[in-house]
């Protein structure tokens, strides 16, 4: 059974006891009732979908970890004390797939919780306000931190990988649930392969490559 959709019974089960009862009502209001559960089930298989990609061969790759529009790239102050980096931030739809996978080979260093705001993620003040899960990661190039961060409709941000764990490229860390955005942050001289505008695929896409 998959990490997404074990994620998924935690939402359909309520919707599919739910389901059960509305149909036993009458009909003139209960049949709306259950078309609705019915449908919400139905959006819930879809939302935790996880599906499988094809990886880059070249291990120098780094690659997207999250389906979404790349909304930025630029140079900020990295969290966990890393200093001025390479950041790149994904913006995920209610339509995107939501589980998140490692960019890059590397030791869970550190998983940093910051509770906080619930604002529209493509409001630029929503990286640092809205609730977030920053992961140090340790890699041979050195460290590096990609962040979950939960937006207006996303409340619920899910971690799988536990510190200490040495996870390969590709590898699901997490899922945000229902709409939010996944930064990474990179050292200054890796190469960046996509602009913003771009749409990048989880594990699929290039995001950047190692010097």
């Amino acid at each position: 059974m998959s990490l997404a959709f074990r994620e998924s019974l935690k939402v359909q089960i309520p919707f599919l006891i739910a389901l059960g009862i509305s149909s036993m009502l009458p009909y003139s209001w209960g049949g709306a009732l259950a078309l609705l559960f019915f449908l919400a089930i139905l959006f819930s298989v879809y939302f935790f979908r996880d599906p499988q990609r094809s990886m880059p061969l070249d291990e120098k790759i780094i690659v997207s970890p999250a389906d979404g529009k790349i909304v930025n790239v630029d140079e900020v102050d990295a969290p966990c004390g890393l200093g001025k980096r390479k950041r790149i931030a994904i913006f995920l739809s209610v339509f995107d797939v939501h589980v998140n996978r490692m960019p890059t080979p590397g030791v869970i260093e550190m998983i940093e919780y910051h509770p906080g705001k619930f604002l529209d993620v493509r409001d630029p003040n929503a990286s640092l306000l809205n609730e977030h899960t920053n992961w140090k990661i340790q890699t041979t190039q050195g460290p590096i931190v990609v962040r979950q961060i939960a937006g207006l409709i996303a409340r619920r941000i899910v971690p799988w990988a536990p510190v200490g764990s040495n996870v390969k490229r590709g590898e699901l860390i997490g899922m945000i649930r229902f709409g939010s955005r996944t930064e990474i942050f990179l050292p200054l001289d890796c190469e960046i392969l996509v602009k913003e505008g771009d749409y990048s695929y989880g594990i699929s896409t290039a995001l950047a490559q190692w010097k």
